[in-house]
């Protein structure tokens, strides 16, 4: 018997040191180990630019526009910072963020500090990004991965296209059904309540007076005169601009039945010398949508940055409740 064993042994060693070669890590196991590690840590997804590796669960994302930031916490994503313009900033959305953790970090209007950028050590840039040239866009790209979102600020394109980056489609699509609805809701009581009226929207900066073209893509244009369905005075109809100058000779003349007006708010900024001479303005005063109280004003907080799900049905109420009896 132990001679046997003794026989198999050398057989038996062989096999157990064949184990231990193959058991040992070579260096094309460990490569392809790390890239699985690195796969599963970062994602590519495609941007305006390009596509971009991105981290698959980002710990420090920077949002640069707070619209966009609202936007995430609708479909259950949560950024961790967010550049705010404290000026210009709507009322609730201060306390939305506050609420959910993500820290305001505020920053002058129209710039971008990169020093400061680059000391909140951002794992992820998340920018709109038709608001973003090339240049700032590979500037960005040195301090941390940025994904410029191929769409504008509007809840239509921004939900879609940031539920397809955080595979967040059935909570973006969700959002979407209750905006629509609230929108369809809004503009069957606004057709009942006024029908063909006329509505204007009458922007007060301090140099001169504009108002917003109805065919255009800036804030307000598409949700006022397309998706409610508001019909603009017919003198104004052909403008693709968002915003068009306007000389206050010509208001009698386009007689809107209804008047909102934005005394514009910026940085830095004041709008309240133009608002008193309009308000002064023996045309003005004459205007029959002045003299029935059908001027109502609409904050550019409210309408211009207020984009997101929540400050865009907020908008819709004030509408519904300023031209609904």
């Amino acid at each position: 018997m132990l001679k046997k064993y003794y026989a198999f042994l050398p057989l038996l060693m062989m096999v157990f040191a064949l184990a231990a070669c193959n058991s040992e890590p070579t260096e094309d196991n460990q490569n392809t180990q790390s890239s699985e590690e690195t796969a599963a840590t970062t994602k590519t997804v495609k941007g305006l630019f390009g596509d971009v590796t991105i981290p698959t669960n980002p710990k420090n994302m920077l949002v640069f526009n707070s619209n966009y930031a609202e936007f995430l916490l609708s479909i259950d994503i949560v950024p961790q910072k967010v550049l705010v313009v404290d000026e210009i900033e709507p009322d609730y959305r201060p306390k939305l963020f506050k609420e959910n953790n993500v820290e305001m970090i505020n920053t002058p209007q129209y710039e971008e500090n990169l020093e400061q950028i680059l000391s909140l050590a951002p794992d992820l840039i998340v920018v709109q990004g038709n608001v973003i040239d090339a240049k700032k866009y590979e500037e960005l790209s040195k301090i941390a991965p940025t994904l410029a979102v191929d769409a504008n600020g509007s809840i239509e394109e921004a939900l879609p296209a940031l539920g397809k980056v955080f595979e967040k489609e059935k909570e973006a699509e969700a959002t979407l059904t209750t905006y629509n609805n609230k929108v369809t809701e809004a503009k069957e009581k606004l057709q009942q309540a006024i029908g063909d009226k006329t509505v204007m929207v009458l922007r007060v900066e301090p140099k001169q007076y504009r108002f917003m073209g109805a065919k255009a893509e800036g804030p307000g244009s598409g949700l006022i005169y397309r998706q409610l369905g508001l019909k603009i005075p017919e003198q104004l109809a052909d403008s693709e601009d968002w915003f068009t100058p306007l000389s206050l000779e010509i208001l009698p003349e386009i007689k809107p039945d209804y008047i909102f007006v934005e005394k514009r708010v910026l940085e830095n900024y004041s709008s309240d010398e133009s608002m008193k001479s309009l308000e002064d303005s023996p045309l003005w005063q004459s205007m029959e949508a002045v003299q029935n109280g059908r001027v109502f004003p609409l904050d550019t907080k409210d309408y211009a940055v207020g984009l997101g799900p929540i400050g865009t049905e907020l908008l819709i109420d004030y509408i519904v409740e300023k031209l609904v009896p």
